[in-house]
C-alpha cells in the first residue's frame, strides 16, 4: 500500500526507468519502450493509492494532514545552522498536479508507441520522456524551494531535448535552443526570488517561509519584490508575455511532446508555482492586498 509518506516512489520509478532505457535501450527488446510505459502506468496507479490515503484524511474537518511528508537532510552544517533537504510533501494542491502529470504522461507514453514507431532515436525518446515526467513529479512534490528549482531546471533540459528530438532538422534545433534560452531568462528571475526569500528567512523550506510571512516577518515591500521575481519564473515556463515567443516553435518536436509540454505539464508548472506560493488566506489581513497585487 503506497501512502503519502511513500509518494516519493512516483518520481523514483520514472527516474529508474530513465536510467534503464537511456543506457540499455540498444540491448532491450523494442528498445525498452515497454519499460517506459510500464513505469508511467505504475506511477499513475501509485497516484491513485496516494490519493486514497489523502482523501481518507480529508473528512476530518479542520484537521492537519499527518504522515504526508518524507525526505532526508542532504547537507547539514550545524555550526552555522544551515542544511539542505531533499523533502517531499503531499497536500490538496500537490494531488491535483500529481493526477494531471501521471495521467497525461501515461497517455502520451502509450500514444507514442504507435506514433514514434520506426523513428530514429526511438529508445532515447522514451528515456527522455521518463526523465521529464520524473522531474515534473519531483517539482510538484518538493517541500522546499531549492529542490523545486533544481527539478524546474530539469524540466527545462528535458524540454530542450524533446523539442529538439529531430535535431538533424535545423528548424527543430533552433526551436529547442529558443525554448531553452527564453525560459532561462525567466528562471534567473525565479532564482533571484528564491535567494531573496532565503536571505530573509534563513531557510528554503516553503512552510517555514509561509509561516514567517503569516507572522509578518518580512518587510512588505521586500516580500512583494521577492514574489514578483518568482512570478518571472512562472511566466517563463507558462510562456506568458514577454516570454511567450518560444511556445509556437516548440511544435517542431514530435506531436506527443507538444501535447505533454503545451497541454498538461511544463506550461502548467508556472500555474502550479503561483498556486503553491500564494498562501494569501494565511497572511495578515493588511498584507493580503499586497500579496495579491504581487501576482496580478
Amino acid at each position: 500500500m503506497v501512502t503519502m509518506e511513500q509518494a516519493w516512489l512516483l518520481p523514483a520509478v520514472m527516474a529508474g526507468a530513465f536510467v534503464i532505457v537511456a543506457f540499455f535501450h540498444n540491448y532491450l527488446p523494442r528498445q525498452g519502450d515497454f519499460i517506459a510505459v510500464g513505469a508511467a502506468i505504475a506511477s499513475f496507479v501509485m497516484f491513485l493509492l496516494v490519493a486514497g490515503d489523502l482523501f481518507g484524511q480529508l473528512p476530518a474537518a479542520g484537521a492537519e494532514l499527518v504522515n504526508n511528508t518524507s525526505g532526508f537532510d542532504w547537507l547539514k552544517i550545524e555550526e552555522i545552522d544551515f542544511f539542505l533537504r531533499i523533502g517531499f510533501r503531499v497536500d490538496q494542491i500537490t494531488m491535483v498536479m500529481l493526477g494531471v502529470v501521471t495521467f497525461v504522461g501515461m497517455l502520451v507514453q502509450i500514444y507514442s508507441l504507435g506514433y514514434m514507431k520506426g523513428e530514429a532515436r526511438y529508445g532515447w525518446y522514451f528515456a527522455v520522456l521518463c526523465l521529464f515526467i520524473a522531474s515534473m513529479l519531483t517539482l510538484v512534490l518538493a517541500d522546499n524551494f531549492l529542490l523545486l528549482y533544481v527539478t524546474w531546471e530539469g524540466v527545462g533540459i528535458c524540454s530542450f531535448l524533446l523539442i529538439g528530438h529531430y535535431w538533424d532538422r535545423r528548424s527543430a534545433a533552433e526551436a529547442a535552443k529558443k525554448a531553452f534560452i527564453t525560459t532561462r531568462f525567466g528562471d534567473v528571475f525565479m532564482l533571484i526570488g528564491i535567494i531573496l526569500l532565503w536571505r530573509e528567512a534563513g531557510t528554503f523550506d516553503m512552510s517555514e517561509i509561509f509561516q514567517m510571512a503569516e507572522e509578518g516577518g518580512f518587510d512588505r515591500t521586500y516580500l512583494t519584490v521577492a514574489t514578483l521575481f518568482l512570478f518571472g519564473g512562472a511566466a517563463g515556463k507558462s510562456a506568458q508575455f514577454p516570454f511567450h515567443v518560444w511556445l509556437p516553435d516548440a511544435m517542431q518536436g514530435p506531436t506527443p511532446v507538444s501535447a505533454l509540454i503545451h497541454a498538461a505539464t511544463m506550461v502548467v508548472a508556472g500555474v502550479y508555482l503561483v498556486a503553491r506560493t500564494m498562501p494569501s488566506s494565511r497572511l495578515p489581513t493588511t498584507w493580503r492586498s499586497t500579496w495579491s497585487l504581487s501576482w496580478a
